[in-house]
């Protein structure tokens, strides 16, 4: 249900980006959209972190995890303007959810094949979609730099809940072998 309703907000808001760019500039507050990316990538962090880590965490696992998140925050922001930005937030934030989503069908005894791909790729999906809808719109255009944009947010974002998931299991059986 989360993942649809970020899906409508996605799809709802294709008229209205730039609209509400044009009323930021207006206005003043353009200047503020660092710090609301910001607040946006410390969310994901903070996704990522609770997807990675919902046991009790011993230190080592902790460390890993802040380390991917602060490298999936730093790489988010780094040379990325406001446009493609909030692409890299919608997507990743949605990425993170349908992930969460067929993990826990899959460990509820459901056939799923490989939770993380098909969480990217459902995800990129979304963002051709929306990129087919501002085709046809007067003030959007389709472009493929987008989309590029939504898979490389599915794959970082999956990829570093992946990755804590993988580092804990791990030193799971590391412990257990000692």
């Amino acid at each position: 249900m989360w993942a649809l309703a970020v899906v409508v907000a996605i799809y709802a808001t294709a008229d209205l980006a730039r609209t509400l760019a044009d009323a930021l500039r207006e206005s003043g507050m353009l200047e503020y959209t660092a710090t609301m990316f910001s607040g946006g990538m410390l969310l994901i962090g903070v996704m990522v972190l609770v997807q990675g880590l919902r046991e009790q965490s011993r230190g080592v696992e902790v460390g890993f995890a802040l380390g991917v998140a602060a490298i999936a925050v730093l790489g988010f922001a780094r040379g990325i303007s406001a446009a493609e930005r909030s692409h890299l937030i919608e997507y990743a934030v949605l990425a993170l959810i349908v992930h969460e989503a067929l993990v826990e069908r899959k460990g509820r005894g459901r056939h799923v094949p490989v939770p993380a791909v098909l969480a990217i790729a459902g995800t990129t999906l979304v963002g051709v979609i929306d990129e087919c809808i501002q085709f046809f719109l007067p003030s959007r255009t389709f472009d493929w730099f987008d989309i590029g944009f939504d898979l490389l947010a599915s794959v970082l974002a999956v990829g570093s809940s992946v990755s804590i998931r993988w580092v804990r299991r791990w030193i799971a059986r590391f412990r257990s072998s000692q």
